[in-house]
C-alpha cells in the first residue's frame, strides 16, 4: 500500500521504482515506493490485471496490465482492447520512431529492445500518452489504435475493405446479371467511373468497356489510367490476328481452348484487357469465359478428394518459341489450383498447350491426377459454368487472369475483314494500390 511520508523525494523514489520495474512484476511487488497516483503506483500486492498505472476520462481508460505485457484500452461504444507493449513501442509515431511523409516506421531495427515497458499510461482527450522505462513518450490517437486494433472483427473489416475485396463467383445462368457495362471516355476521365470499374473487376472478375476509339493506343491509354501495362516476352500491347508461322496458338482462327494467359510465368499478369478493333463477320470468333472460382467451390463440394489432387499436385507448364526475334523458354511449376497459406483460392494455372510433357511427379500419382482434371475440364466447358460472348466492335473485354479461363470459338476471315483485337496485361498489384488510392478520396468514410 502507499505510505505517507512527510518528507517526500521524487528522485529516491522514481529511482526505486525504476530498479522494481526493471528486477520484474514480483520485485516489483515487494517494493513500498511513495508516487503520485497520476503517475505510478507500485502495489505492494498486485491484484486484478496487474496495474501499474491507470487513467479514466470521458473519451476512456487505459491500464497498464503487467501479466499480459498489454496495454488494455476501454473507450465508449467498443469492446475492450489489448495492445502488446513490444508492438506499441515498435509503432510510436513520434519523430524519431516514424517518419511521417513516407509514412515509414525509422526505429533502428539493430538496437529495439522487444522487452520495452511503460511505466505510465494516460488517455488525453483523443490520444493515449506513454512513458516508457527508459523515459521515451509515445503518444497515440485512439481513432489509430482502433483502426490498428487486434479484435477479430477489426481485423476482419480492414482485410476486406483495404486488402482484398469479396471476390463473389458466378455461373452461366447468372452471368449476364453480373457483367456490367462502363463508358471508356467515363473510365479515363472520371475517378468514379475508374473505381467502379476496378472495383467490379475485382469482385466479379469480369466487365466490359465500350465505345472504345478503334486506335491501336487504346488499351495503352487504359492501362495507364490505373498504372501502367506489364510487358512480357509478348511485348506490351499485343495483336490477335490470324498470321501463317506463328509460334502462338491464339494467332490461328482455329477453336481456341479455355485456358489462362502465361501459366509458365511466376509472376503472371494479373488482369487482361482486349480491345476488339474489327469482328469477324463469321458466325465464329465468340469469346469462352469461365469463373474457375465457382467451378472450384463445386468440385470441393461434390469430390473433396479430386479438388485436394487439383490444389497439391505439381504440374509444370512452359512456352518455348519467339517473338519479333525475342527466343524464350520459360517454365514455372504449380498445381492448376493454387491455395495461399489460408486455404484460400489464390491463383488458377491452366493452358492446354503451355503443359508441359514433363509430369515430375510419382508415377503412381498420375492416374489420379488426369482422373480429377477430367472433372474440372468437363466442369470449366459446361453449360453450367462456361458462356459465350462475341464482343463488338469498340468494347474492350477485361477480365482477372488468375481467376477465369478464356478461349474462343474458330472463325473465318474474309478478304476484305480481318478480326483484330489488341490486348494488353494489367499486374494487380497496381489495380489494388489504384483501388484503394481511389477509396480514399472518392469515399474516405467507408
Amino acid at each position: 500500500m502507499l505510505v505517507a511520508r512527510p518528507a517526500f523525494r521524487p528522485a529516491l523514489v522514481r529511482g526505486l521504482a525504476l530498479q522494481a520495474l526493471r528486477a520484474g512484476p514480483r520485485a516489483a511487488g515487494a517494493v513500498e515506493a511513495w508516487w503520485p497516483v497520476t503517475r505510478v503506483a507500485v502495489l505492494a500486492k498486485p491484484f486484478g490485471h496487474h496495474r501499474w498505472s491507470s487513467t479514466k476520462t470521458t473519451v476512456g481508460e487505459a491500464v497498464l496490465c503487467n501479466k499480459s505485457d498489454t496495454v488494455v484500452l476501454s473507450v465508449p461504444h467498443s469492446d475492450e482492447m489489448r495492445f502488446p507493449f513490444v508492438w506499441l513501442r515498435d509503432n510510436c509515431q513520434c519523430s524519431v520512431c516514424f517518419h511521417t511523409d513516407s509514412r515509414s516506421r525509422t526505429i533502428d531495427v539493430q538496437t529495439f529492445d522487444i522487452n520495452s515497458k511503460p511505466t505510465e499510461v494516460k488517455v488525453s482527450r483523443d490520444t493515449v500518452h506513454i512513458i516508457w522505462l527508459d523515459g521515451h513518450v509515445s503518444d497515440f490517437n485512439i481513432n489509430w489504435l482502433k483502426e490498428h486494433s487486434f479484435q477479430k472483427e477489426a481485423q476482419q473489416m480492414w482485410l476486406k475493405s483495404m486488402y482484398r475485396l469479396p471476390r463473389k463467383t458466378w455461373t452461366a445462368q447468372s452471368f449476364e446479371d453480373i457483367l456490367t457495362r462502363f463508358q471508356f471516355s467515363d473510365v479515363l476521365k472520371s475517378d468514379e467511373s475508374l473505381y467502379n470499374w476496378l472495383v467490379n473487376l475485382a469482385t466479379f472478375g469480369v466487365s466490359i468497356i465500350e465505345n472504345a476509339p478503334a486506335e491501336s493506343s487504346t488499351i495503352r491509354n487504359l492501362a495507364e489510367r490505373v498504372a501502367f501495362i506489364r510487358r512480357t516476352h509478348y511485348g506490351e500491347e499485343f495483336s490477335v490476328r490470324a498470321k501463317p508461322g506463328t509460334t502462338n496458338v491464339a494467332y490461328l482462327s482455329a477453336n481456341l481452348q479455355l485456358h489462362t494467359d502465361l501459366p509458365y510465368y511466376n509472376y503472371k499478369p494479373g488482369a487482361n484487357l482486349l480491345h476488339c478493333l474489327v469482328q469477324t463477320e463469321s458466325d465464329g470468333g465468340s469469346n469462352l469465359l469461365t469463373d474457375t472460382l465457382a467451378v472450384a467451390e463445386w468440385i470441393k463440394r461434390v469430390d473433396a478428394n479430386s479438388y485436394q489432387v487439383l490444389t497439391q499436385t505439381i504440374v509444370d507448364w512452359n512456352d518455348i518459341g519467339q517473338e519479333d526475334g525475342n527466343h524464350f523458354h520459360s517454365i514455372h511449376r504449380a498445381p492448376v489450383i493454387s491455395e495461399n497459406r489460408f486455404g484460400e483460392i489464390e491463383r488458377i494455372n491452366f493452358s492446354q498447350p503451355q503443359r508441359d510433357s514433363h509430369f515430375n511427379i510419382p508415377v503412381e500419382d498420375v492416374k489420379p491426377w488426369y482422373q480429377a482434371m477430367d472433372k474440372f475440364i468437363k466442369a470449366v466447358y459446361s453449360n453450367d459454368f462456361c458462356v459465350t460472348y462475341k464482343m463488338k466492335e469498340g468494347e474492350v473485354l477485361t477480365f482477372d487472369n488468375i481467376r477465369l479461363l478464356h478461349g474462343r470459338r474458330k472463325y473465318e476471315d474474309t478478304g476484305n475483314v480481318v478480326r483484330h483485337v489488341i490486348g494488353g496485361y494489367l499486374d494487380w498489384d497496381e489495380i489494388w494500390s489504384r483501388i484503394r488510392v481511389l477509396k480514399k478520396e472518392i469515399h474516405p468514410s467507408d
